[in-house]
């Protein structure tokens, strides 16, 4: 289901005419925001910088809910006690010198277009606020991260929607295929557009694209009538007045004609509809991103970038019925091993290299930011029940893409894979990077509901992991054995139409 505003009862940050006459004298001397911003970074001397900034038009971000384990996927511990290591060897990758977990046998062979950091942290063991963390950018400074509320941060796309619109897309934040859902069924924050309004949340789209005949209910139109009728049918109009009106009674200052146009133009045109159509993808590429939900939510997320989404949210999937399970999505506290060897890993590892690949065949890898990653790690050592629990203090995440300079690892964790060895970075600067890639700017400003400007980020893009060639030419063969793709449909059983 397309969600445009699930609720009404926040306030718009829309920039003050002043702003906009101010931004407009700007670009009337020929001086845009991201030109002044480059030229800040040339004349800080920062060649890196100013080479990378602005080199992404787009972003996917795949986010691994639960946590996934380090010691499993990107950071190996093969000299740790067997009770760190886990039962799992390091295998080779493409890169000489960079191993990666023998549960990653696809991604391995393309090491040399990601750059991972093995250091990120957070020091927070809670799913609600280390997510908040990774997620805005900022600490939570709430009461309780466990509800939605008008005073949360931004998610990050939500900023990039509202600093730098997607140019010729149908809206310029897209979610799939469902929120962002604790146990026992709790929305947490910093999934929304939080106090900058409920204008710039993400347009949800909860969905199941690996059902036969996939399609998306508010997209569908009746067989016979076209497009252009729909747009006069008083009965459409009718909804999506009525639905802002009662947007209008809850808001004092939001740009409600802005918002009747965007509905309008996604239920009436024909480029939000085509991104869905996954049926129009050859069915060996469908196979090769895997079946399940997962996979083809992966490819959801190249056709949408592909229609001029800006910022696309990939969010790993529940399972049906795990709301009450104790190891829920990448939450593993029990049979870590199993899940990650039969469910977890097979999943992302197929679509991730499939994700990879596909946008490098297609010549958009240069101009996409991939970003693969969870709201921390898991522990080092196993608990009584087989698991690894929540583990804020270090934890891996990879890039990829436009501006990133492919073939390394960026800081290191210690022998255990328990702390930053070296290079600890905080999620502020993940955003900074994100950010800088984009073209928006780390140090730029937003209005803030109390009138003052407010910047983005308090990070710094990790200027180590940018370049416009990868960080080594050496190549090797990867050693992962690679095994047909799974049939992941068992995992996610399809939901039937009624």
């Amino acid at each position: 289901m397309l969600s445009l505003y699930e609720r009404s009862n926040h306030r718009s940050g829309d920039c003050s005419r002043r702003e906009w006459m101010r931004i407009g004298g700007l670009n009337a001397l020929g001086l845009s925001l991201p030109a002044l911003l480059a030229k800040t970074a040339e004349a800080r001397g920062d060649d890196v910088g100013a080479q990378t900034f602005g080199r992404a038009k787009n972003v996917i971000y795949l986010y691994l809910a639960g946590g996934p384990p380090q010691h499993e996927t990107f950071d190996p511990k093969p000299d740790a006690p067997a009770e760190v290591r886990g039962e799992f060897q390091p295998i080779h990758t493409n890169v000489p010198g960079i191993d990666f977990c023998e549960l990653l046998p696809r991604t391995s062979t393309i090491a040399d277009k990601l750059a991972i950091c093995r250091s990120m942290a957070t020091d927070d063991n809670t799913h609600s606020t280390s997510g908040y963390w990774v997620l805005t950018g900022f600490k939570y400074r709430g009461t309780n991260a466990r509800e939605i509320s008008p005073t949360d941060w931004p998610h990050i796309g939500s900023v990039v929607q509202r600093l730098k619109p997607s140019a010729n897309g149908p809206f310029g934040f897209a979610w799939l295929p469902e929120p962002i859902v604790a146990n026992p069924g709790v929305r947490i924050s910093g999934q929304t557009a939080g106090f900058i309004g409920r204008r710039w949340d993400p347009h949800n789209f909860t969905c199941d694209p690996q059902r036969t005949n996939f399609s998306i209910e508010e997209f569908a139109l009746p067989d016979d009538v076209p497009p252009l009728r729909v747009s006069s049918r008083a009965s459409l109009l009718k909804q999506i007045n009525h639905h802002f009106q009662a947007i209008e009674q809850h808001s004092q200052n939001q740009d409600i004609s802005r918002l009747r146009a965007e509905a309008l133009d996604i239920l009436t045109t024909g480029k939000a509809r085509q991104a869905f159509a996954l049926e129009r993808e050859p069915a060996k590429l469908r196979d090769r991103y895997g079946r399940g939900k997962w996979g083809q939510s992966v490819l959801l997320a190249r056709r949408l970038i592909e229609a001029g989404v800006r910022f696309v949210h990939v969010q790993w999937p529940r399972e049906p019925g795990d709301l009450t399970s104790s190891a829920p999505t990448w939450d593993t506290h029990a049979k870590n091993n199993a899940r990650v060897k039969s469910v977890l890993c097979p999943q992302f590892d197929v679509a991730f290299s499939a994700l990879i690949d596909d946008l490098d065949s297609r010549g958009l890898l240069d101009e996409t930011l991939v970003v693969a990653g969870g709201e921390f790690g898991r522990t080092p050592t196993f608990n009584a029940q087989g698991g690894r629990d929540h583990w804020g203090p270090v934890f891996s995440v990879a890039l990829a893409g436009a501006g990133i300079s492919g073939g390394q690892v960026y800081g290191s964790s210690d022998a255990k894979g328990a702390y930053p060895r070296d290079g600890r970075t905080p999620p502020q600067d993940l955003a900074a990077t994100i950010f800088h890639l984009l073209g928006t700017g780390h140090n730029a400003t937003m209005p803030h509901p109390n009138g003052r400007p407010i910047h983005i980020c308090d990070g710094k893009p990790m200027y180590s992991l940018l370049g416009l060639q990868p960080a080594t030419q050496a190549r090797r063969a990867a050693t992962g054995k690679i095994e047909p793709i799974p049939d992941f449909l068992p995992i996610y059983t399809p939901q039937q139409n009624t």
